[in-house]
């Protein structure tokens, strides 16, 4: 197409540069045809430039991904179905187990816990799956929805909360279904955590992680470093506790946590917990919990070299006597790259103390993945030791939020 026009009038430009060529003598013909060749070479190279960028853009307009509505703004009406955008996510989670012992026959001596523990089944399996629904309600509310997709097929709620953002003195009121703040582990999802299971101290005492139904009050003190106060009050059906045909609160929490930073390279966090909760036909039980966190970064860049210290004691007061600890350390050595240990313990007030010694190295091409490869040797039962080796896959889709401190 381009050449059919531009031809034609590159030899018109050329007779008309060319006066008298009729009368020409050879070297004015030479000379005329000498001038049409690189008009003509000119007009060529244009018309492939101009090719190119024409089918540049036919790739680029292929290849945009396609136009998503604007959320609206804050009080905004929204009375159309696309004014309503939630950010989802969803978290594909994968493992590979080799036990030199029987995962059926799992206990933790001088405990009885119950919720999801233990070192699950052999060889390969599909971990739980995560999908997660968030948005802003409106200017006073924003919700969050995140299912779990067991392996067996089943599917359950995890957390399913709302958040009041027009609270006045720096509260913020949370209710709903969600992982309780106590300690500093439990508030976060398993796919956050920097090993493939969970503290034996959190199975022993939480059943692996604390979740309630409820309502939850946070207040962050207007200064400089971070104190957070906190108190919660819900159902209780979760281990420790457990239904109750009642009315009232069958379950309550206080928490405080502070931090701040040293220099431009280090950064802490402490906190004290406390957890009460109750059967139908238990005395109340009374949970404890002390942590502290370090991280260190070079002048604050954790993108390259990056160290963390964590560890978390329990204490429980009924039963009495009985409590648990554990300690981890986490280097990233390089980008993407990082290698971790982690020392469990627990005394029920008997002779013998589970424990339970783990190692782990994983590489993360980017925020959104995570390979992981652990060992564990766990001696939870007397004269039994369990070496365990996992393999594990973590894969993030979509909008996913960042991880707390």
């Amino acid at each position: 197409m381009y050449k059919s026009v531009f031809l034609p009038g590159a030899l018109a430009l050329a007779l008309v540069v060319a006066p008298r060529a009729w009368g020409a003598t050879d070297a004015d013909l030479d000379a005329i045809r000498k001038e049409i060749r690189e008009l003509k070479s000119s007009y060529e190279g244009r018309i492939q430039a101009l090719e190119q960028r024409l089918r540049d853009a036919e790739a680029k307009a292929a290849q945009a991904p396609p136009p998503v509505a604007a959320a609206p703004s804050r009080g905004a009406a929204t009375g159309s179905i696309s004014a309503f955008n939630p950010a989802i996510s969803l978290v594909l989670q994968g493992t590979y187990a080799n036990l030199s012992r029987d995962p059926e026959q799992f206990a933790i001596a001088g405990f009885a816990p119950g919720g999801e523990i233990g070192p699950g089944r052999r060889g390969f399996s599909l971990a739980e799956s995560e999908l997660q629904l968030s948005a802003n309600v409106d200017d006073k509310f924003a919700g969050n929805l995140i299912v779990a997709l067991s392996p067996e097929n089943t599917v359950s709620v995890e957390e399913a909360y709302a958040i009041y953002m027009g609270a006045p003195f720096g509260v913020t009121p949370k209710f709903g279904r969600f992982f309780s703040g106590i300690g500093y582990l439990n508030e976060q999802h398993q796919h956050a955590w920097d090993f493939v299971d969970a503290p034996l101290a959190y199975q022993a005492f939480l059943g692996g992680q604390y979740a309630n139904d409820g309502i939850q009050l946070k207040w962050l003190a207007p200064l400089e470093h971070f104190v957070e106060f906190g108190a919660e009050a819900g159902n209780g059906d979760s281990f420790p506790g457990g239904p109750r045909n009642k009315n009232g609160v069958g379950s309550g929490a206080l928490f405080v946590h502070t931090g701040g930073d040293i220099g431009s390279s280090h950064s802490w966090r402490a906190g004290l917990s406390s957890l009460r909760t109750r059967t139908e036909e238990s005395d109340p039980r009374r949970l404890a919990i002390a942590d502290v966190l370090w991280k260190y970064a070079p002048d604050g860049n954790a993108r390259e070299t990056n160290f963390k210290l964590q560890g978390e004691y329990f204490s429980s007061r009924e039963p009495s006597g009985q409590s648990g600890w554990y300690v981890q350390a986490l280097y990233q050595f390089m980008r993407g790259w990082r290698i971790g240990v982690r020392y469990d313990r627990l005394d029920a007030g008997e002779a013998f103390m589970p424990t339970r010694s783990s190692a782990m190295l994983d590489w993360s091409p980017s925020e959104f993945s995570r390979i992981r490869l652990q060992f564990a040797q766990s001696k939870v039962q007397p004269d039994m030791t369990d070496n365990q080796w996992f393999l594990q896959y973590i894969l993030s889709l979509g909008a996913h939020g960042a991880h707390k401190y």
